[in-house]
């Protein structure tokens, strides 16, 4: 799971380091893995509803014994704040129980178009 600790410190170091203003509107992107695509395919018009865009699900490519994950790749323009992406994070780790997926497997954020 994701700490409110780690969210400072992303926050921390997207004030110094990032090349965009953390104050407006970002692209996050948030991520769900499970090794049934189909359960993956199944809560997207969940997340749709909710106003998440769908940028694909991705097959990862098995190490060694270990069978291959899938990936659902989802993003939506908004602004947060440590609190917000914290309970966003929340949320998303609660989601992945109900739906059963094997994971909710954190974000990425970038500058929005």
């Amino acid at each position: 799971m994701i700490s409110k600790e780690e969210m400072v410190a992303l926050f921390d170091d997207m004030k110094k380091n990032a090349p965009w203003d953390i104050s407006k509107p970002l692209l996050w992107g948030y991520f769900f893995a499970d090794a049934d695509k189909a359960k993956l395919e199944a809560v997207v018009p969940t997340l749709q509803a909710q106003g998440y865009q769908l940028v694909g699900i991705y097959d990862s490519k098995p190490e060694g014994d270990s069978p291959a994950l899938w990936w659902l790749h989802i993003e939506k323009v908004e602004k947060h704040t440590v609190d917000t992406l914290h309970a966003r994070n929340q949320q998303f780790y609660q989601f992945a129980e109900e739906h059963q997926l094997e994971s909710y497997d954190g974000m990425d954020v970038g500058p929005a178009n």
